[in-house]
């Protein structure tokens, strides 16, 4: 059963003001299905590394003259070569919008080469595994709500309609389209061979790799070291390789959407705090299964299991940002002192302080990142803060910290 994608109307929008519109991520979030069931009529193409199909690599003027806009050209950074055709084509055809619609699992190739070749004439998207309002088939709301200064939000939130499902499986078998449908005994077979498939071809073609063994064992490696900061010189000290290996395995990851980092945010630079970005695993699924967690239950007591939550929830709150027609920026914060905030979003000028606490009781103690924040930044606009947690319903922790259920759609 098809899930509906929250990305699927701004990509109608975009289709009909761009000529060109590139569909991004990591491979298996679904971003050839969300294309078929948003233009099912339209020609489609997928591409191969080891197939130069109809000859779109040797000749790509004539590939696209027998393939004529509107078309679907899936996995474009097996044909880079399109790249200048597609513009010659696009400028032939000026005023016409929805010509191209592109897919790609490698920034690198895929936006570094079309936003240079078609800069004006693409438009660029993010595509996320699922959200838990895609997962529920419910529209997200609450994080655009919370932006809101207009709207109740506790108001709204004490009967906010929320995912169904339990914690430990959310977690456990990640975002992924696939992971989420099939039975839990195959869930690790599913991510084995997603392992596999990403170190040995996705990674080899967006990098040079020369010992993709290792590759494979320094991405397990970084998949323990999820929602930590980034200190490239003692990471390659603990696994054994030099910073700079490090720093450019960790740009493949990134180049393939399996990492990401979240910078320190800097708005006082009279106060010393961390510089070092903060850095992620794209999916708690893929993280359970490099660390052998054999069930969801299996994860309530590994050592994991509150990083694992902090990841999931950040990876949650990037997907919500990414529906946005305005996007927050997101940061974390932490001083020298010690104290810190997990994620800070700034929209308009104000920031909104969010910690995320793996507990069901929140107390004061909770909220005390968030006022530390807060007295650190007295000259700027600093909204009531969130902690997002296990509890059932929402409640105010202090005067202006707000703790809020975790599966709040």
């Amino acid at each position: 059963m098809y899930r509906p994608r929250q990305l699927s109307e701004w990509l109608y929008q975009l289709a009909a003001a761009f000529p060109v519109v590139v569909v991004s991520g990591a491979r298996q979030v679904g971003k050839t299905t969300l294309l078929r069931h948003a233009f099912p009529a339209l020609d489609y193409v997928v591409f191969d590394a080891s197939l130069d199909l109809e000859n779109a690599r040797s000749e790509p003027d004539l590939f696209l003259l027998n393939h004529p806009a509107p078309v679907v050209l899936d996995e474009i950074q097996y044909a880079p070569e399109l790249t200048s055709a597609i513009k010659r084509q696009v400028d032939r055809a000026a005023g016409h919008y929805g010509q191209y619609l592109l897919t790609g699992s490698q920034q690198w190739q895929v936006l570094q080469n079309l936003s240079e070749s078609l800069a004006g004439r693409a438009a660029f998207v993010d595509l996320h595994g699922f959200s838990l309002a895609e997962s529920a088939m419910e529209k997200p709301a609450w994080l655009g709500r919370w932006l809101d200064p207009a709207e109740d939000f506790l108001a709204w939130s004490r009967s906010a309609p929320r995912y169904p499902g339990p914690l430990l499986d959310w977690l456990w078998r990640g975002s992924l389209p696939r992971a989420t449908e099939i039975e839990a005994d195959l869930v690790p077979d599913f991510w084995a061979g997603y392992h596999r498939t990403y170190v040995e071809r996705d990674a080899r073609l967006a990098g040079d790799i020369n010992d993709w063994q290792e590759f494979g064992r320094f991405v397990r490696l970084m998949s323990a070291l999820t929602a930590q900061e980034i200190n490239y010189s003692q990471l390659g000290r603990e696994i054994g390789m030099t910073p700079q290996t490090a720093q450019r395995w960790l740009r493949v990851m990134q180049g393939t959407y399996q990492w990401f980092e979240i910078p320190a945010f800097s708005g006082n630079p009279g106060k010393r705090v961390v510089s070092r970005p903060k850095g992620y695993l794209a999916d708690t699924g893929l993280a359970c299964y490099h660390a052998q967690i054999s069930s969801p239950l299996s994860l309530s007591a590994h050592p994991l299991f509150g990083t694992l939550f902090e990841t999931a929830v950040a990876c949650e709150l990037i997907k919500q940002c990414s529906a946005m027609p305005t996007r927050p920026a997101v940061y974390h914060w932490r001083s020298a002192g010690g104290a810190e905030v997990d994620l800070v979003l700034e929209r308009d000028a104000v920031l909104y302080p969010i910690e995320v606490k793996l507990t069901a009781q929140p107390g004061r103690r909770a909220a005390s990142g968030i006022a530390a924040f807060r007295a650190a930044h007295p000259h700027r606009q600093v909204a009531k803060g969130l902690v997002l947690c296990a509890v059932e319903a929402p409640r105010w922790l202090s005067e202006d910290v707000l703790a809020m259920p975790w599966n709040l759609l």
